[in-house]
């Protein structure tokens, strides 16, 4: 199958490693109705072709709620986009890095266990080499999350 051609199968098996990536092929297998060997030759493809680039924890809705949230616009000086990402990319607090248009260069969420903890972050990233500005607005309340994560 060429690359980026996704049948029902891999759909599926993909909706399936997303609810529980923990799940084994055995047991994929049996849901999916095809032999393990299948599965295991799909998760292996769809591994390499980039569709599937890693594995991780979702932490329960307790951790959440004793956590703060931040949204964090970052502004980067020009040929510096790619270090600044490489360096907030060792911070276990960063939950998602996105490149936006408009005033930032990037979006970052960041999770910390306390005021204290994201004041020592926000402070981190202004020190990083390259970061211009950053602009922070904590989340006082999910009202909708699709994302559960």
């Amino acid at each position: 199958m060429r690359a980026g051609a996704r049948d029902a199968l891999d759909r599926e098996l993909i909706a399936l490693l997303q609810a529980n990536a923990r799940e084994s092929a055995a047991q994929l297998a049996r849901r999916l109705g095809v032999a393990r060997t299948t599965v295991l030759a799909r998760i292996a493809r769809l591994e390499r072709d980039g569709v599937v680039v890693g594995y991780t924890v979702c932490l329960g809705q307790d951790e959440h709620d004793a956590s703060l949230q931040a949204y964090v616009g970052i502004t980067v000086s020009p040929k510096s986009g790619r270090a600044v990402e490489q360096r907030l990319a060792r911070m276990p607090e960063l939950r998602q890095l996105s490149t936006v248009s408009g005033e930032f260069d990037f979006v970052a969420l960041l999770r910390a266990d306390s005021p204290l903890r994201l004041d020592a972050l926000l402070d981190e990233i202004g020190g990083i080499d390259g970061v211009a500005r950053t602009t922070t607005s904590i989340v006082l309340a999910r009202r909708i999350d699709r994302l559960g994560a």
